[in-house]
């Protein structure tokens, strides 16, 4: 009996879901089935009624919300025009990426399942739910769920791939303009596709030289962008690979960084073409701006490397790197260590002399845009951000960076014009519109970023019931915007509580100060309907907050321990009370 053809359709955020419904695309071709692989939004959702076999994989994002990529669909899918039963001929399945260090984890893929399920679907097994935090990641669930999967339908049958790219490279084209800059500044609507060249205005430290942590200030002059934002709203900036990244790369591989070459598409790009990349392109630009090397790599970058290597020794590692019995090694050699792509490829010398340029794009990800909070309103054409530029040790003898945060903090606009490719989206922080509504905002160390873009933005408005709950070490190392909440203080605009938790000898958390004003909060919340904000780590501090919260709730309140969770459940459900995380 012939398979029918499968749908691989995917929700991603960050490229996991998409790097794993490219390895579902890789290991249906491998057996021989039709197979076509496309972003929800990518897919006209009407035709859902008439397919046969589709696996979706979907990313959760914030708050349980969906990606970016497949919100149409999702506001479609729960039309209640749709009848039930309407999918009654669909066999599918769906596995679901998520952080369980979030509340509500993997929620986009159980209201997905739950859904389908209502219009008729049949779901061939149960929903794979991965979870970022396993020690194995992802692939914990992936790979027994995608075994299960494959074992429904057809016998393994594995043969080599042709690459979903072939680089036909030119002789006489030579670059003449800067590729990051390759952006048309006439652009009416920024986006991923399409995004504005700001200019950095200034790059400042504002930590204290001896503190342990580099903290930048960053202002960016946006003017002819026809970029609008409001408080919450966050810029996406894609950052560069480093020069010398760049350098060992081209080495490592044998590559003119500045050959050019176009790309052609075989029958293997399932749809899919870099639209990013300039067509001719030169391998500089391709590596710098495209090629994600600086990351941890993937599962499925091992199993790729694996099918290129002819030197035994190599094989066998990056075979075992690729079996599921090798997953412990695996997370030891790169996950735990956040051993990066390009290290991998340093470290298998032999395998990646014989890598083939043709498979770069099957097997190296698009390099993912980071999101940051925007820390400044009202000021005509300037746009400000509070960037944590990350550096860390691991068991590996050099540390650890950031790729956006260090590429940002290299960019030094004192020593000519330094353009960042970026544009706006709206935020999950929703700040009432009311004039008399309180806010009352919990920010520790950057989390507290969108709240003076709140600040500013409502002072500006005359909305003067404003409450700061501000975190950090030392009140002279890392006491960020000290001078401007000064100001709001002495204009009775803002009520300012701090915790600076190693300037004594008990350590003292923003949730320690939620504690000691609980009178003020309980007022605020229970006779003045304020809204409640969190923004910063996911680690431990929200939880510690929202904690700290309901214990105000059972001392002003008289509440039992089930009255208080159920009065903060409450808050989230009509969004007064609201966090925005970030791992």
């Amino acid at each position: 009996m012939s398979l029918p053809t499968l749908l691989v359709l995917y929700g991603s955020q960050t490229g996991t879901a998409q790097d794993t419904a490219q390895r579902i695309v890789r290991q249906a071709l491998r057996r021989r089935l039709q197979v076509q692989a496309l972003p929800l939004d990518n897919y006209n959702v009407v035709n859902l009624i008439s397919e046969s076999l589709v696996v979706f994989v979907c990313a959760t994002t914030g708050q349980g919300e969906p990606p970016d990529n497949m919100k149409n669909f999702w506001r479609f899918l729960f039309r209640k025009s749709l009848p039930v039963g309407s999918l009654c001929q669909l066999d599918c399945a769906i596995v679901g990426l998520g952080d369980s260090s979030y509340p509500k984890f993997n929620f986009v893929a159980k209201k997905l399942h739950k859904r389908l399920l209502h219009l008729g679907a049949n779901l061939l097994l149960p929903v794979g739910l991965a979870d970022d935090q396993h020690d194995l990641g992802s692939d914990a669930v992936i790979e027994p769920w995608l075994t299960s999967f494959w074992d429904r339908l057809l016998a393994v049958e594995d043969e080599p791939l042709p690459p979903s790219y072939t680089f036909h490279f030119l002789e006489d084209v030579k670059e003449k303009t800067d590729d990051r800059l390759r952006i048309p500044a006439e652009q009416t609507v920024q986006s991923h596709s399409c995004p504005f060249p700001a200019r950095m205005v200034s790059n400042r430290r504002v930590t204290d030289a001896s503190h342990f942590q580099d903290v930048r200030h960053i202002e960016f002059d946006i003017t002819g962008s026809n970029i609008e934002f409001a408080a919450g709203d966050v810029v996406v900036i894609r950052p560069c690979n480093a020069p010398e990244d760049v350098q060992q790369f081209c080495q490592l591989l044998g590559l003119d960084p500045e050959a050019t070459f176009i790309l052609r598409a075989t029958d293997n790009s399932a749809g899919r073409f870099p639209t990013r990349l300039p067509q001719p392109c030169t391998v500089r630009h391709l590596v710098e701006s495209y090629l994600d090397i600086a990351a941890v790599p993937r599962r499925s970058f091992f199993e790729l490397l694996s099918t290129f290597a002819t030197n035994e020794l190599e094989r066998d590692k990056l075979l075992e790197f690729s079996s599921a019995a090798g997953q412990n090694e695996l997370h030891s050699y790169c996950n735990q260590p956040r051993r990066t792509a390009l290290e991998v490829l340093a470290d298998f010398p032999h395998t990646t002399s014989e890598l083939k340029v043709d498979y770069l794009l099957d097997l190296f990800p698009d390099i993912q845009p980071r999101f940051f909070s925007i820390a400044s309103s009202l000021q005509p054409h300037r746009l400000h951000i509070l960037v944590a530029v990350v550096h860390y040790k691991t068991k590996l003898y050099k540390p650890r960076r950031g790729l956006c945060s260090n590429w940002l903090a290299s960019l030094d606009p004192a020593q000519g014009e330094m353009y960042v490719p970026l544009w706006v989206k709206k935020g999950s922080l929703k700040f009432p519109k009311e004039k008399d509504t309180p806010v009352i905002m919990v920010g520790p160390g950057t989390g507290v970023a969108p709240f003076r873009s709140a600040l500013q933005e409502r002072i500006a408005e005359g909305k003067t019931a404003n409450v700061l709950f501000f975190g950090c070490r030392s009140v002279h190392k890392d006491f960020y915007f000290r001078s401007e909440w000064e100001e709001m203080m002495e204009a009775g605009h803002l009520t300012l509580f701090t915790a600076f938790s190693r300037d004594q000898e008990d350590k003292v958390y923003v949730q320690h100060r939620v504690r000691e004003n609980a009178g003020l909060l309980w007022d605020l919340i229970a006779n003045k309907s304020a809204c409640f904000y969190i923004a910063g780590n996911a680690k431990q501090m929200p939880a510690s907050v929202s904690d700290a919260l309901k214990e105000v709730f059972q001392q002003e309140g008289g509440m039992s321990a089930e009255e208080a969770e159920q009065m903060l459940v409450t808050m989230e459900r009509t969004s007064r009370l609201q966090c925005e995380t970030w791992s």
